[in-house]
């Protein structure tokens, strides 16, 4: 049996996502730990010494010196949104695959930039949504494509909020104008529009209406919001979205015969296994006193958590390009570029005074 090929990750920047992403590096059977680059070299030592970066692994002083590491396959950039067109477009420059964490960009025609770049220069991009690679996503995906059990897809909401404190309200670079000015929008609401466009096989919906009184802070930073989503079908979704309220991260999809739900889509509530609740025909007794057919579970495991299962398939499409002589697979920053138009529309809604916004391809 032929070697797995190994594909070597730099990471550029030592933010705290950085970390999780190096331990997945670590877990994922075909990816390794190579090199980091931080804007001080002391933090990017420090950073190595905590994240199990093995003995031999180099240690930069900046990002340039990391994109310009001939041994470096692919790069992990964890850094602020407004730092994402620079240093993406850069690596693919430098032929260094891209795993780029969400929201992409802070609009889609930074985020066409990246494309350009990633798309002239062969190599791969994908974004960070951990989540989308759980086997538990493509498992609520057989329901949802189950015309017997689910039907017709009819609506979609999504949620996903969580309660921060004091210190990040204040310092955290998503409530930063220069750093994040997309803030809970971006943060919070890519992962809510990528569930409504994964629920609806990623037909982007034809009119977006953002809900009105979005909590911003006095930067202008929203740190909480919702929108409603319309399709030209009659199949309408909803998602909201906050820096503000008790952590919650709920998907629900209804159709003509059956209905989804998932109470911990983003982060599983346990590492190797995540379940969802599935409803088929639901209804009562004859006396309305009990459900009749009740939602069933169903759990699903995994032998690897999720980021590292992520890693995994990228790191697999980078080996198939640099070994095979494949193409970039485009579903991954096709998939990344939809999900940031409606991000996008959600936000020109907002600022046009909550008026419908379409959306055009």
């Amino acid at each position: 049996m032929a070697e797995t090929p190994t594909i070597r990750f730099g990471v550029i920047g030592c933010a705290d996502i950085a970390r999780k992403l190096s331990r997945a590096v670590t877990l994922a059977p075909n990816a390794t730990l190579y090199a980091v680059g931080s804007r001080s070299l002391d933090k990017a030592q420090s950073f190595a010494a905590a994240n199990g970066f093995p003995d031999g692994a180099k240690v930069y002083g900046s990002y340039e010196a990391v994109l310009d590491d001939p041994n470096v396959d692919a790069v992990y950039v964890p850094l602020p949104t407004s730092l994402h067109v620079r240093w993406a477009v850069l690596a693919a420059h430098k032929k260094k695959h891209v795993l780029l964490e969400k929201p992409v960009a802070l609009n889609a025609s930074e985020f066409d930039q990246i494309i350009e770049a990633c798309e002239s220069n062969g190599v791969q991009l994908m974004d960070g949504t951990m989540w989308m690679h759980h086997p538990r996503t493509a498992s609520m995906k057989d329901f949802l494509s189950d015309a017997h059990r689910f039907g017709q897809l009819k609506s979609i909401h999504t949620c996903f909020t969580f309660a921060a404190d004091a210190d990040f309200l204040e310092n955290d670079i998503r409530v930063k104008p220069d750093l994040d000015a997309l803030g809970s929008l971006g943060d919070e609401g890519w992962y809510c529009i990528r569930a409504i466009l994964w629920a609806a096989n990623y037909e982007l919906p034809k009119t977006v209406l953002a809900l009105c009184k979005p909590e911003l802070n006095q930067a202008g930073v929203i740190l909480s919001c919702g929108a409603t989503l319309y399709w030209e079908d009659g199949k309408v979704a909803t998602f909201y979205c906050s820096f503000l309220s008790n952590l919650v991260m709920d998907i629900t999809v209804v159709g003509t015969k059956g209905t989804l739900h998932v109470h911990d889509f983003i982060i599983p509530y346990e590492e190797k296994e995540a379940s969802f609740y599935a409803a088929t025909e639901s209804g009562f007794d004859d006396l309305v006193t009990k459900w009749g057919s009740q939602p069933s579970k169903h759990i699903v495991k995994t032998d690897i958590p999720q980021e590292a299962r992520m890693v995994s398939e990228f790191a697999r499409l980078v080996a198939d390009i640099k070994f095979n002589n494949c193409k970039p697979e485009k579903k991954w920053p096709t998939i990344s570029r939809k999900t940031q138009l409606v991000l996008d529309a959600v936000k020109a809604s907002i600022e046009k005074g909550f008026e419908p916004v379409q959306i055009q391809e």
